[in-house]
C-alpha cells in the first residue's frame, strides 16, 4: 500500500519554510507589490541563515536550487526509496511561495539557475559552482517557449569561451552573482550544439539592458541581459562540451526535469494560499463547505470551492511525484511537464475564481487574493508554457517525435 505521508525530516523542513513565508514574506508582501525593483532588505538575514543551515546540512529554505539524488539511503514513507535535493526543494518551494512567490525567486542563493548546475555540472563544478546565486538565461526575442531556437553563439578563443547573445526574461537577473547562459556552439548542428555556461556576474561583456515592470511577481527582478564578446573561462560550461548530434541537447533540457516540478510547486503553493483565504471569506459570510453532503446539493460556491481544492491536491501529488522520480534518479521528463501543466492551470483558475468568488473584497487590496492572481499567471507561462507541457506529455503518449507532432 502506498503511504502519502511525508517523511519525518521533510515535515520539518516544510515546517521551516512555511515560518518564514508566514513570519518574513506575508508581512512585506503587499509591500514589495507596490515598490517594484526595489531590493527586499529584509532577506539578507535570511540569506545569512540560509546559508548557515546549508553548511550545517540542514535543509535548504529556498525553493529552486533543486538538487541531485541523496545517495545515503534515508528511509522513507513517501513511496519508498530516497528522497534528496529536489523533494526538499519542492516542499520549501511550495511553502515560501505560499507567502509570496515574488519575494521566493528573490531569496539569495536559491536561484533558478542552480537547478541547472545541480542536474548538469561535474563534481568539480558542483564544487565551484555549489553555493552561487545563479539565474537562468534561456528566452531571447527571437523565441519563447521553442528552447532549441536558440541563437546566442559561444566560441572558443584559447582557453576562453566568448558569448554573443541578448536574453531577456531573466529572473534575478540584476541581483543574482551568477548567470547560466544557455547558447550554441556551432550553429550549424542545430539544436544538439546548445549548452549551458555559468557567467559570472563581474564577466567583462556582460552587462543588464532594462528591468522589466511585470503583471505579477513585482519583489523579483526580471531583466534584459546583454552578452557583447563576453568571456568566461573554459570550464565554465557545464557538462561535456562535445557536440552527440544523435543524443541532441537533453544534456541541457535535463535542467527543466529539475525546474518544472519546482515551477509546479509555486503555482501549488499560491493555489493553497487562496484556497485558505477565500474559505475564511465564505465562512464568514455563512457558506459552509461540506464534504459529506453532495457538492450539487451546496452553495453554489461551496461547490466550486470543492472542485478546486481536488485540483489543487492532484497538482500537489504530481508535483511530488515527479520530484520523487528524480531523487530516485527515474527519468521524469514526462511527469515534469505534466505537474507542471496541471499546477499552472490550477493555479491560475483557483487564484482568480478566488477573486472572483470573494467580489469586492477579492478585487480590492484589502486581502492579497487580487496579487496571488497576478502571480500566478507566469507560473503557466515560464520553464515551458501550458501548451508546450501538453505538448511535450502527448509527443510521450502517441510515441511522436517532435518532427511529427507540432
Amino acid at each position: 500500500m502506498i503511504n502519502l505521508e511525508l517523511p519525518k525530516k521533510l515535515r520539518a523542513s516544510a515546517n521551516q519554510a512555511h515560518q518564514v513565508a508566514k513570519e518574513i514574506f506575508r508581512p512585506i508582501s503587499r509591500k514589495y507589490d507596490l515598490a517594484e525593483h526595489d531590493y527586499p532588505v529584509e532577506l539578507d538575514a535570511m540569506a545569512a541563515m540560509v546559508e548557515g543551515l546549508a553548511d550545517s546540512g540542514t535543509q535548504k529554505i529556498g525553493g529552486a536550487a533543486g538538487g541531485r539524488s541523496d545517495d545515503n539511503g534515508h528511509a522513507t514513507e513517501l513511496l519508498g526509496n530516497s528522497n534528496g535535493g529536489n523533494m526538499s526543494a519542492l516542499l520549501n518551494a511550495l511553502e515560501t511561495s505560499w507567502g509570496d512567490v515574488g519575494l521566493m525567486l528573490s531569496i539569495p542563493y536559491q536561484g533558478l539557475g542552480n537547478a541547472a548546475i545541480a542536474a548538469v555540472a561535474t563534481d568539480e563544478q558542483l564544487e565551484r559552482f555549489g553555493k552561487v546565486w545563479a539565474s537562468m538565461a534561456i528566452t531571447e526575442p527571437s523565441f519563447g517557449s521553442d528552447s532549441a531556437a536558440v541563437t546566442t553563439t559561444a566560441v572558443l578563443d584559447g582557453d576562453e569561451w566568448v558569448l554573443n547573445g541578448e536574453k531577456i526574461f531573466v529572473t534575478a537577473g540584476q541581483r543574482s552573482t551568477h548567470i547560466v547562459v544557455w547558447a550554441s556552439v556551432d550553429r550549424s548542428l542545430g539544436r544538439a550544439a546548445i549548452k549551458s555556461f555559468v557567467v559570472p556576474r563581474e564577466a567583462p561583456g556582460l552587462s543588464v539592458a532594462r528591468l522589466e515592470h511585470k503583471l505579477g511577481i513585482k519583489a523579483s527582478d526580471t531583466a534584459v541581459l546583454l552578452l557583447q564578446d563576453c568571456r568566461i573561462p573554459e570550464d565554465n560550461i557545464l557538462g561535456s562540451p562535445e557536440v552527440n548530434v544523435e543524443k541532441g541537447f537533453a544534456g541541457v533540457m535535463q535542467t527543466f526535469d529539475n525546474t518544472r516540478p519546482m515551477v509546479a510547486a509555486m503555482a501549488v503553493g499560491v493555489a493553497r494560499a487562496a484556497l485558505e483565504e477565500l474559505r475564511t471569506i465564505l465562512t464568514d459570510a455563512g457558506v459552509e463547505i461540506s464534504y459529506d453532503t453532495p457538492a450539487n446539493n451546496q452553495h453554489a460556491a461551496a461547490a466550486e470551492f470543492l472542485r478546486m481544492e481536488a485540483d489543487y491536491e492532484s497538482a500537489y501529488l504530481l508535483s511530488l511525484r515527479a520530484a520523487w522520480m528524480a531523487d530516485n534518479k527515474k527519468p521524469n521528463s514526462v511527469e515534469a511537464s505534466m505537474s507542471k501543466a496541471k499546477a499552472g492551470r490550477t493555479g491560475t483558475d483557483v487564484s482568480l475564481k478566488a477573486v472572483e468568488l470573494a467580489g469586492a473584497i477579492g478585487y480590492s487590496q484589502r486581502t492579497l487574493l487580487e496579487k496571488w492572481g497576478r502571480d500566478s499567471k507566469i507560473l503557466d507561462i515560464f520553464e515551458g508554457t501550458q501548451q508546450i507541457q501538453q505538448l511535450i506529455v502527448a509527443r510521450r503518449v502517441l510515441g511522436k517525435t517532435s518532427a511529427e507532432l507540432k
